[in-house]
């Protein structure tokens, strides 16, 4: 069979709708389920072994465990799931995907998924033009669905099929007596099968040919099984290339759970083959007509293999997650948006769940800090690309901020349904007000950040006495967030509270100084009146980021006052 470069490439587009698939499901998701889907996945992985029955249940009914671990890294790049979740409900789809290989020797068929790809676009496309924003969700997530499915599927047919043609492989009949080494050879050659046709079941297909026609023995179809374990987490490694850094980690984690399982057990591959041969001959007792014997023995094979990896790593999840956050770190231009301080879970006290809630909105005060930071970068930032990656952030930014008013926000709404002194039902009143003026914020610097992008568009440029103006007043508003920082994050009532007030008066002071001149530099044509449009948005914008500061210092200290 020849392979041309034609086929080459419909392997390569049949990929590329295949992570163009997983990116719209990935958003589409994002955007209708938020906290309901998310409510619904947490529930299903409260612990690892509830995990691990999700993944093997999806798994048995999707019967794809490359269609399983690739939703699973796609909720995880939505933030629906963590890593924690992901590693156990992968783990469950490794033992789900030996539940497909039985029902193929057993009953002789297999679930297409792929073929309700199309009909179900019909159904996406009139949702993808409604108006209705969570409809449309609905629709991109179907959409995405669909072409992940006709991905995973064309990427089967563009494969090189192998199974149509094993005489192709008849060549490794000569590599059969070298002993151990033998067994070590077809794991590499079980790994690179299963990377080259895109499917585990195919590679298991053409492994009972190959056993069946008598090619190999049955401890080196056996070397295969564990090559294409290692071979199938190639799909969820590719479906990771567009994703963040958390669910880069999920993909490596499938990788590292069943390359250690392969290891562990070409360790103890003689015991294990007569484990597998005992079940089979012995407690089963399969007749060895026909080939049924080693089909049986192979599909046992595989099932114990994932079993048994499932049962020792299941204790090391925390271990899992910690060596692949060690192998890909978090980007710093890359931020996660995951609370760090309040779980799901309720907590047993409300004032203990306050106090996380404090620390929470000291996190999130932080990051807005640090994007006005990036604000303040984007004016000096000439270069088309540096500005268009670092405008990414900002706005990426201020989806995170608006996300975390919500969830701080819910958090503290519940923590306030439970029996609270007067006391606390007045802090929770104004860490709602402090957390809505945080994220007014970051609004204000998204403002900024737009206009300045605005400013680029039409090609205006400010002159040097503008630029040393605008760069005086993000002096102070920076000056006004350290200090807001300070005050929210003080414990020991060191901060002078004053000082934030005289910032503020200070930035109204400016912002009018510079208002009037303005008016005297456009009439004597210092600049045109474009430019001072530009301009006084950007100066006004920080006046009321100051505004929004002192709010959030009045909220936390009187808080502090009430409870002295």
């Amino acid at each position: 069979m020849e392979y041309s470069f034609y086929d080459f490439l419909a392997l390569l587009g049949s990929l590329a709708l295949f992570l163009y698939g997983m990116k719209i499901m990935s958003e589409g998701l994002q955007k209708f389920a938020g906290d309901r889907l998310r409510s619904i996945l947490t529930a299903m992985t409260t612990n690892r072994v509830t995990g691990v029955l999700t993944g093997t249940l999806i798994t048995a009914l999707v019967q794809s465990s490359s269609a399983t671990t690739v939703m699973v890294v796609s909720f995880v790049n939505a933030g629906l799931l963590t890593l924690t979740q992901s590693i156990s409900v992968i783990m469950g789809a490794n033992i789900g995907t030996t539940v497909t290989a039985w029902i193929i020797s057993a009953l002789g068929f297999k679930v297409d998924i792929s073929v309700f790809a199309l009909p179900l676009l019909a159904f996406g496309i009139p949702l993808l033009f409604s108006q209705k924003s969570s409809r449309k969700s609905i629709g991109e997530f179907i959409f995405g669905f669909s072409f992940l499915f006709m991905g995973l599927d064309l990427l089967k047919k563009n494969a090189p099929d192998l199974s149509q043609n094993p005489d192709m492989l008849a060549f490794v009949q000569n590599y059969t007596d070298m002993g151990f080494f033998s067994v070590i050879l077809f794991v590499i050659i079980g790994t690179v099968l299963t990377m080259i046709v895109q499917a585990s079941s195919a590679t298991m297909a053409i492994t009972l040919i190959m056993c069946a026609n008598g090619w190999i023995s049955f401890e080196l179809g056996a070397a295969l099984v564990l090559g294409e374990n290692i071979g199938t987490t190639i799909t969820a490694n590719l479906a990771a290339l567009t994703a963040n850094t958390q669910a880069r980690r999920a993909a490596l984690a499938h990788l590292m759970f069943n390359v250690f399982g392969v290891i562990w057990v070409l360790i103890l591959f003689q015991p294990f083959l007569n484990m597998v041969g005992w079940i089979i001959d012995d407690w089963m007792q399969v007749s060895d007509a026909g080939g049924a014997a080693v089909s049986f023995k192979l599909s046992a094979f595989h099932t114990c293999f994932n079993v048994c990896n499932v049962l020792i790593l299941i204790w090391f999840v925390k271990l899992i997650e910690k060596t692949v956050c060690r192998f890909i770190p978090q980007k710093e231009t890359e931020e996660e948006y995951r609370l760090q301080f309040i779980s799901g879970g309720m907590l047993s006290t409300a004032e203990l769940s306050i106090l996380q809630a404090r620390k929470e909105i000291n996190l999130f005060a932080e990051r807005i800090r640090r994007m006005f930071g990036m604000v303040r970068d984007l004016l000096h930032t000439t270069n088309e690309n540096d500005f268009n990656k670092l405008f990414a952030r900002i706005e990426k930014y201020e989806g995170i901020s608006d996300n975390m008013e919500v969830e701080i926000a819910t958090y503290l709404t519940q923590v306030s349904e439970g029996r609270l002194s007067s006391e606390s039902k007045f802090e929770i009143r104004e860490m709602l007000r402090e957390v809505s003026e945080i994220e007014s914020i970051g609004d204000s610097c998204y403002n900024l950040a737009r206009t300045m992008n605005h400013k680029r568009r039409t090609n205006v440029e400010f002159t040097e006495e503008q630029y040393g103006h605008i760069e005086q007043m993000f002096q102070l508003t920076d000056t006004a967030l350290t200090q807001m920082i300070e005050v929210i994050e003080d414990t020991h009532h060191a901060v002078d509270v004053n000082r934030s007030f005289n910032l503020e008066h200070e930035i109204n002071n400016y912002r009018d100084q510079l208002k009037d001149r303005n008016v005297i530099d456009i009439n004597e044509k210092a600049y045109n009146y474009q430019t001072g449009v530009h301009y006084m948005d950007l100066i006004a914008e920080c006046e009321k980021l100051g505004d929004y500061v002192v709010n959030v210092v009045e909220a936390h200290t009187e808080t502090k006052e009430k409870k002295a």
